[in-house]
């Protein structure tokens, strides 16, 4: 029955400490833009063609 206590004064204890981590990164901002990283990866792409267009034009000439 003791370890019963034991392990349910553990877990609070890390519960606390993921909890104090979470407020920490969301006062540090890490959570402001959540939109930008999103449309930034279907965005990347074309400006990869638009390098090799580029690219295979200069090779070209």
């Amino acid at each position: 029955m003791s370890v019963i206590y034991i392990v349910l004064t553990v877990s609070v204890i890390v519960g606390v400490a993921f909890f104090i981590v979470f407020l920490m990164a969301v006062k540090s901002g890490q959570y402001d833009d959540s939109y930008t990283p999103s449309v930034r990866m279907l965005f990347e792409d074309e400006l990869v063609k638009e390098k090799t267009k580029q690219s295979i034009n200069i090779e070209s000439d």
